[in-house]
């Protein structure tokens, strides 16, 4: 994919990582109004809505955070994209709702739904690694956790009250047990070949 040019609307995301409260109100006011009514007239309610924007405002937040991510499109159209596909899906999980796709002033926009793709992904990774990670040892996860927490081992160690080499080992083992897991679930196959 050629190099594409950030978009001004870059300022949202930015806004979003760095808890500016201006710019969120913002996102609010001009882009929350339209994914309410798209989703009160797709069979959902305006808790619902909120619920949606939520989870993808987290999913923005994340993916700048986690994999710098850069708008090669307006923000309205990655933003009302994500929302519409991640209510879709809820839908289709609580079968038993009618899906209506009225598209009327949806985007095409190519650089958006590459985004919304890239964000997909990413979100079903970071469920995927949540899900793997609950299913390790109580051993495994307080160490993992202590060690996401903290900046060296010698901290983690002494936090937990072990010796660092036994730290060491046995977070290696952790690791590996944890990728294993994630390998062989039939999630990660469907996560890799997107």
């Amino acid at each position: 994919m050629a190099e594409s040019k950030i978009h001004e609307d870059q300022k949202y995301v930015d806004g979003l990582l760095q808890h500016n409260a201006l710019v969120i109100k913002s996102i609010y006011d001009r882009f929350v109004p339209k994914v309410v009514h798209y989703i009160r007239n797709n069979s959902g309610n305006s808790n619902d809505a909120e619920d949606i924007i939520q989870e993808v405002l987290v999913i923005i937040y994340n993916q700048a955070r986690d994999k710098g991510l850069q708008l090669s499109c307006p923000f309205d159209a990655y933003f009302f994209l994500l929302c519409k596909r991640k209510w879709l899906n809820q839908l289709k999980k609580s079968s038993g709702r009618e899906v209506t796709t009225g598209d009327e002033n949806v985007y095409k926009d190519e650089g958006a739904e590459e985004l919304v793709m890239e964000a997909d992904i990413f979100s079903e990774k970071e469920e995927l690694f949540t899900v793997m990670f609950n299913r390790l040892g109580k051993v495994c996860r307080e160490l993992l956790q202590t060690s996401f927490r903290l900046k060296s081992m010698e901290e983690v160690a002494e936090a937990l009250s072990i010796t660092y080499a036994y730290a060491r080992k046995k977070k290696s083992l952790c690791i590996g047990k944890l990728t294993e897991m994630i390998r062989r679930s039939p999630e990660y196959e469907k996560i890799k070949s997107s």
